[in-house]
């Protein structure tokens, strides 16, 4: 009986599968060697995205790696050069020694197409490990690991892919200064037809858009501050405005923005957008204590909200390589304007990194925040937590010391912003009478303090104490507790008189 046959009568009901070779092309490599070792102008054409594993048999691999080690030292590749480099080689013994290398170069027709070669080369590499992923996509999910869910495998396969499509791109190299100048004549033309002359996104906050400039693609900004401060607020704040740009200006471009609220759930972060829009407190929407007048509010900002393209993941303790998949998976579903991130201390380094304590993880996390910046190409707004040491000095205003837990923060971020309000350490200071204080002094420290707190009530305060692009400097805004609200910050002096 024929071997396919018997093998059908072992497993009846089964076909013979037919085998499948995976993709290569060794002539291509062949004569790409053959150019190269003909002409070594031929190696600079394809050494910027071809690289050894890419070859399909490993001796022609080889060949192309002694080629490179002997051009980049000044030296010239040939059959002659490369003999004492392989003659303890068994695997060149194997396909015939140096008579192999004279082969391949006295086989050559022409050098013109050496670039075509390698492209095809590393066409068939990455069809190789396409196929690769695919098999271990398919044995993980037959595994059933209860250690790993099938959301979790789900993302792993993403992250191979997008890993994949990024080896498949051509390495970044040099970019001529010409066209660097035009990119940034562009952004200054941009600018100056845009309402304000922003070259980034705009906040919402002029006074906050002029410091600034907007907020500029492929930037990391880090928003700090003490609890019960606000950011949390201020980001969703500015979150919204650019969401809702195309909303209120039809000629704008949509503005997708991607939110991870690693503290606060999806609903939560919708209370807020809501107490924010209605200008009903967010315990009254907790609560359900509405009026007539206040549930038609809540109605007509409810489908005003409906079109907002704001994209909210609220998983807690997400690795910064699962961030980075969610973003480009928005990105090349929906397009992406901006990515918050709330908030960086809570997040995680990505799985199998060798990290040894706090610091380095912190590190590590803000590195590949910038990284994903620069990837997408656009800003990327990452609020941060701030040392104790704040509390401890009587001017509580931030500083970049402050910064917890990682000096990192600092060095990778583009733009470093603070939010102080002076009312909110003011209202937990109000002053007790002493015990050997008169009615009167008292009163009028008493009346003091509350003179303060009138004066700071409402007010907030940005410090930008760190800006690549230019200036630091203070903002003022304007700040509604009950709906978690910042706003343009208007003086007493620019009211204008009814």
């Amino acid at each position: 009986m024929p071997e396919t046959d018997s093998r059908i009568a072992l497993f009846p009901g089964v076909e013979a599968a037919a085998y499948r070779e995976p993709p290569h092309n060794l002539e291509a490599e062949q004569a790409l060697l053959g150019a190269v070792l003909v002409n070594n102008r031929a190696y600079e054409r394809v050494s910027e995205f071809l690289r050894v594993e890419h070859f399909a048999d490993p001796v022609n691999g080889r060949i192309f790696e002694a080629c490179g080690r002997l051009i980049d030292r000044g030296q010239i590749a040939t059959p002659v050069t490369l003999k004492g480099v392989f003659d303890q080689d068994e695997a060149l013994k194997e396909v015939g020694g140096a008579a192999y290398l004279v082969r391949l170069a006295a086989s050559v027709v022409t050098v013109i197409n050496a670039e075509d070669y390698g492209r095809e080369i590393r066409d068939c590499y990455l069809r190789r490990q396409l196929i690769e992923v695919g098999e271990t996509i398919v044995n993980d999910a037959f595994a059933r690991d209860l250690e790993s869910p099938a959301t979790e495998q789900i993302e792993k396969a993403e992250a191979h892919l997008f890993n994949l499509a990024e080896s498949g791109q051509s390495e970044g190299g040099f970019i001529e200064f010409r066209a660097a100048l035009t990119q940034s004549i562009s952004v200054t033309e941009a600018a100056f037809r845009r309402d304000g002359g922003l070259a980034g996104l705009s906040t919402g906050l002029i006074d906050l858009d002029n410091l600034l400039g907007g907020l500029h693609n492929s930037d990391l900004l880090i928003l700090a501050a003490r609890p019960a401060m606000g950011k949390s607020s201020l980001a969703l704040n500015i979150a919204f405005d650019v969401a809702t740009a195309s909303i209120r200006d039809s000629s704008q471009p949509r503005q997708t923005v991607a939110f991870f609220s690693l503290e606060m759930s999806a609903e939560q972060l919708a209370t807020r957008i809501l107490a924010e829009r209605t200008g009903i407190s967010s315990e009254k929407l907790r609560r359900g204590q509405l009026n007539d007048d206040d549930f038609g509010k809540l109605v007509q900002a409810s489908q005003e909200l409906e079109r907002t393209p704001i994209y909210i993941d609220d998983t807690p303790a997400i690795p910064i390589s699962t961030l980075r998949t969610r973003a480009r998976r928005l990105k090349r579903q929906h397009g992406l304007a901006l990515i918050v991130v709330d908030y960086l201390q809570l997040m995680r380094p990505s799985p199998g990194s060798r990290i040894d304590n706090r610091v380095q993880e912190i590190s590590a996390i803000s590195q590949g925040l910038k990284a994903i910046a620069k990837e997408l190409d656009v800003p990327v707004l990452a609020l941060s937590q701030l040392s104790r040491a704040v509390e401890s000095r009587e001017d509580k205003r931030p500083i970049l010391a402050d910064l917890r837990e990682s000096g990192s923060i600092e060095q990778d971020a583009d733009v470093v912003m603070f939010i102080f309000r002076e009312e909110y350490y003011l209202s937990k200071a109000e002053p007790t009478q002493r015990p050997d204080e008169s009615p009167e002094k008292f009163h009028d420290r008493h009346e003091q303090w509350q003179q303060l707190c009138e004066k700071a009530y409402g007010k907030a305060e940005v410090l930008i104490s760190k800006q690549r692009h230019g200036p630091t400097g203070t903002v003022t805004l304007h700040f509604e507790g009950a709906i978690t609200k910042f706003s343009n910050y208007v003086s007493e002096d620019h009211i204008p008189a009814h």
